[in-house]
């Protein structure tokens, strides 16, 4: 039986991953770093897989070596990193963990790049790809977006890597704010419509091998935050320029573009937010991952997954349907409130309820 590593078991994305690669028939081990939580994290609890505790933090010097120890312990395993720092960290030494484990991994450089929203916006542009206008110092026109270039290595949760300021007082609070994280901070124009996106695996010889995309019905914050109800959908045109798009940096492994309207926003190279949708509706996207980290070839089959199924975070997105109430949006207040009996929910199982269970736990802890 192959063995799957799955790193980082804090975030939830790794339940979802775990379920899907033990039903396929693979052995999942789920790493955690002790010193980056508090009690043992909800897949933990999971009989889909088994947890293992990683001494230190992500953030240690060390950390590599300790997630090499643990991949010595079983012939030559699929390693699937969850986590961003866990990411960089095998990027950064991939020949040593290539020795180790099977994995497809974007290059360190690359992955900078695609991190820096500055870089992707440039890059979109020289390709022909819409993306919001940028302004140099005070906007002449509002709403717009400020953000830092990179949040994610700045360590600020996904809430807090961007704001909106809707006139040039709050602009100015706003960009002193956001300043203190970054002093070059990007002004964008705000762009209204649905958030979407286009997640894409890519291969080591840069071909395309699963895609799946998505549109965001809610959010939290409700003025711009992570997605608390999505739906899938399949747009040919948002996965070739996505595609297209990451081609052009060269990139491998698992990302997720960002779009609303036809716009770029932004890339997340790595396991996003939403990525349990690609579970929830019957894509294999973690299964092709393994396989085609371990050497098969796997056929890219356009949408291979359910369109138009919906899924919620139950938690976070009862608290965007009251913050839209809150804003005066009544009517998608409440539709977002009917939906706890219409729409479900993303990481509710019924042959894996402790691991469920567990998570709403820990959620009203935190």
């Amino acid at each position: 039986m192959k063995t799957v590593v799955l790193t980082d078991g804090k975030y939830r994305s790794s339940i979802a991953a775990a379920r899907a690669l033990g039903r396929a028939g693979y052995r999942v081990v789920v790493t955690q770093t002790r010193d980056d939580v508090r009690e043992a994290p909800p897949v933990f609890s999971s009989v889909f897989a088994t947890g293992v505790w990683i001494p230190g933090s992500v953030k240690d010097p060390e950390y590599p070596e300790r997630l090499a120890a643990v991949l010595r312990q079983y012939e030559k395993p699929v390693l699937f990193p969850v986590g961003a720092a866990t990411l960089a960290s095998v990027a950064a030494g991939s020949e040593r963990f290539s020795a180790l484990a099977d994995f497809i991994v974007p290059e360190p450089d690359v992955l900078d790049q695609l991190n820096d929203k500055e870089a992707v916006h440039d890059r979109a542009q020289s390709l022909g790809i819409p993306v919001p206008r940028e302004y140099d110092g005070t906007p002449d026109k509002f709403p717009v977006i400020i953000k830092p270039r990179c949040g994610e290595k700045l360590g600020l949760k996904a809430a807090d890597r961007y704001t909106a300021a809707a006139n040039a007082d709050e602009f100015e609070k706003k960009y002193a704010k956001m300043k203190e994280y970054d002093p070059s901070p990007l002004v964008q124009e705000k762009i209204d419509g649905d958030g979407r996106g286009a997640s894409l695996l890519i291969g080591r010889d840069g071909e395309l091998i699963s895609a799946i995309c998505h549109r965001r019905l809610r959010e939290y914050p409700a003025s711009g935050g992570p997605s608390t109800c999505c739906v899938t959908e399949y747009d040919e045109v948002l996965i070739d320029t996505a595609y297209r798009l990451l081609s052009s940096f060269g990139f491998r492994g698992i990302a997720m573009v960002e779009f609303k309207g036809d716009r770029v926003l932004e890339v997340n190279p790595r396991v996003w937010g939403t990525f349990p949708l690609t579970v929830f509706a019957g894509s294999r996207f973690c299964e092709n991952y393994v396989r085609a980290a371990a050497g098969e070839q796997v056929e890219y089959i356009p949408a291979d997954y359910e369109v138009g199924k919906k899924m919620r975070f139950f938690v976070n997105d009862l608290a965007a349907s009251a913050d839209l109430i809150r804003h005066g949006r009544i009517r998608a207040g409440f539709s977002g409130l009917l939906d706890a009996f219409r729409v479900g929910e993303a990481l509710k199982d019924k042959e894996d309820r402790a691991a469920y269970r567990k998570y709403v736990k820990s959620y009203f802890k935190k």
